[in-house]
């Protein structure tokens, strides 16, 4: 069943993150009315869009890969492949999916890209604090220092020739929610493409993946989320073609405590809520995995950091968003982005 959707301006809000925007120019070629289906995956919500002449069919295809990934590495659910691992920390290796494998390669690639500033050995300090859950709290001291110990990407061992992997100690524990959201974008987009669709919208709770242009042979339009108003209120916008857009941001989940917000960008090196002058940190480039990863370790840079980092990468443009709602973009995107909330003050 086809959704009724205003060919001229398309809004497909994204939750907690970004706002996308596909603008259709009047007076244009008669579009297909574009197909949409929402779930609730990898503890998020997930829409995907498809703008061609196909069946309901092919996104149910789509969103039963994210549901396969969900069902090996999500931290929500009981029984998974990341289970399994901890429950064998410091004892044996475990076999995993080429799936899991792949993810683990790459979150042990860049964490010590970052230096551990991204860790996906974070895990017993996430569960530690609990924000996003109905657990969340602020622990001791003690508690964050014992649980801090354990952090180690580089005690993650791979056998990649037998696909097994263990951490070497007692305790330990993965986290791949800084990651795993990008791999199943791109594998949602890998299916859509499979089965002949050329213009699409992936959208995993703010992991942002189009493909194509849209049906026009214009640039989509994407809208980046105000981080201190309501969802949907966007402060601007930029236009991408083929790219995946992926933010990180202080305000997707937090509690409240003593009138002070906690949010849930942990820094694995003092064990709290990274404290810097960022409210958040957009990037895009082409593969949603490599953008997932790389958002934590800008953000901990900060703004100059930040920006020589995505300078010295090929294909990578970023957008920071400041607490004082100053806005930094690189080079790439001066001809692309336009604010649209005069609150907000373009800095370069």
């Amino acid at each position: 069943m086809r959704k009724s959707v205003n060919k001229t301006h398309i809004f497909l809000i994204a939750f907690l993150i970004l706002t996308i925007l596909p603008l259709y120019g009047c007076g244009l070629k008669k579009q297909q009315d574009p197909i949409s289906k929402t779930e609730y995956m990898l503890g998020t919500i997930c829409t995907i869009t498809v703008y061609d002449d196909k069946s309901e069919d092919v996104i149910d295809k789509a969103f039963a890969r994210v549901k396969q990934i969900e069902n090996k590495m999500s931290v929500n659910k009981t029984g998974t492949e990341l289970d399994a691992v901890a429950d064998a920390a410091g004892k044996n290796y475990v076999k995993v999916s080429d799936d899991t494998f792949y993810v683990l390669k790459k979150g042990k690639y860049y964490s010590e890209q970052s230096g551990g500033a991204f860790d996906i050995t974070v895990g017993p300090l996430v569960k530690l604090w609990g924000i996003g859950t109905d657990n969340a709290r602020l622990p001791g001291q003690n508690e964050i220092d014992n649980k801090k110990s354990l952090i180690n990407y580089r005690d993650l061992l791979l056998d990649e020739k037998n696909k097994k992997v263990m951490l070497k100690r007692k305790g330990m524990s993965l986290d791949l929610g800084g990651i795993a959201k990008g791999y199943a974008a791109d594998e949602a987009a890998r299916i859509l493409k499979e089965n002949g669709v050329k213009h699409a919208i992936i959208n995993l709770g703010g992991n942002i993946l189009t493909l194509n242009s849209n049906p026009d042979g214009d640039p989509w339009k994407i809208g980046i989320q105000d981080p201190f108003q309501t969802r949907g209120n966007v402060l601007a916008s930029i236009e991408v073609t083929n790219k995946t857009v992926v933010t990180s941001g202080i305000y997707e989940r937090y509690f409240k405590k003593d009138g002070k917000i906690y949010h849930h960008i942990l820094n694995p090196f003092t064990g709290y809520p990274m404290d810097n002058n960022l409210a958040s940190v957009t990037l895009i480039t082409d593969v949603s995995i490599n953008a997932d990863a790389m958002t934590k370790n800008i953000f901990y840079m900060g703004i100059d950091k930040g920006i020589n980092y995505v300078k010295k990468v090929p294909n990578l443009q970023a957008i920071f968003i400041t607490k004082d709602k100053k806005v930094y973009i690189t080079s790439g995107l001066k001809n692309n982005f336009k604010i649209v909330d005069s609150s907000y003050k373009l800095m370069n």
